[in-house]
Order: structure tokens, then sequence, then C-alpha cells
């Protein structure tokens, strides 16, 4: 036979506060940090722009959104409840890999080439140019979180 703990059941209401409060803030900070890496990516896009199909192809998707077809990783997929996606990508722009890593030249069956198109990073440089003060920012506001939730 168990006994309670005087106080177990305000303890058990008190955490599970803590936890929901704590993961709506994480989720609205996880947001903003895909915004950020998203802008950049953008900005970091212009220097391969045509027609600006691939930079209006830079979408974020939330906590339990889908991404669109075609995105980065070649199909749709749903984050997590605490996970954000940026791709790059959709129906209207599908060469975003393309632009990324650039091409060599291509010899086809029936004689004609592509030409070679020199890469121009901008989607690994925004994440690398973000992701460290990300990360701490993420952190930072998990423990605020935290401590006014315990309060």
């Amino acid at each position: 036979m168990t006994k309670l703990v005087t106080g177990s059941e305000e303890l058990a209401r008190k955490l599970a506060a803590i936890k929901d409060h704590v993961a709506a803030e994480l989720r609205a900070e996880l947001v903003k940090a895909g915004h950020v890496v998203a802008d950049d990516a953008r900005a970091l896009a212009e220097s391969s722009r045509r027609t600006g199909d691939l930079i209006e192809s830079i979408h974020v998707t939330g906590p339990g959104e889908t991404t669109p077809p075609h995105s980065t990783d070649g199909g749709q997929r749903t984050a997590g409840p605490f996970e954000v996606l940026v791709t790059a990508g959709d129906t209207d722009a599908r060469h975003a890999h393309l632009v990324e890593g650039g091409t060599k030249p291509r010899m086809h069956k029936d004689g004609t080439t592509t030409g070679a198109m020199p890469a121009a990073p901008f989607f690994n440089p925004a994440w690398r140019l973000n992701r460290r003060r990300l990360e701490q920012r993420i952190n930072r506001a998990m423990r605020k979180a935290f401590r006014e939730a315990s309060r």
C-alpha cells in the first residue's frame, strides 16, 4: 500500500503548470528563431535572384504544421511538437538544391548538354550564421519561462 506524501497533489499541479508554460514559451521562441534563419536565407539568396520564386519559396513551418509540397527534403513533412522547419522550394521553385550546391556540365543521351552553374549557398550559411546565437536565445527563454512558472 502506498501512502501519498502531504502536498504531492499540489506539487503535481505545479509541475504540470510549469511544463505547459515552458512548452508554450519554447514553441514561440523556436518559431522566432526559424524566422531569423529564413530571413537571412532570403537575404543570401538575393545574389541568385532571377524570378524571385526561390526567395518566395523559403518557408517557416511551426510545430504541428506541414511543410509545402516539394520543399527541401523532397516531400511534405509535419513538424514535431518542439520542432520548427525552415525549408526552401515549393511547387513553383524546385531548384533550391541546385542553387545551394551548384551543378556540373552534363551530357544527355540525345547529345545536348547542360551548363555548369556555380554554387550560390544561401541556406546552410544562414543556419551556420545564426545557430549559436539562436541556441543561446532559446536556452535563455527556456530558463526564464521555468523561473516564471515555478514562482
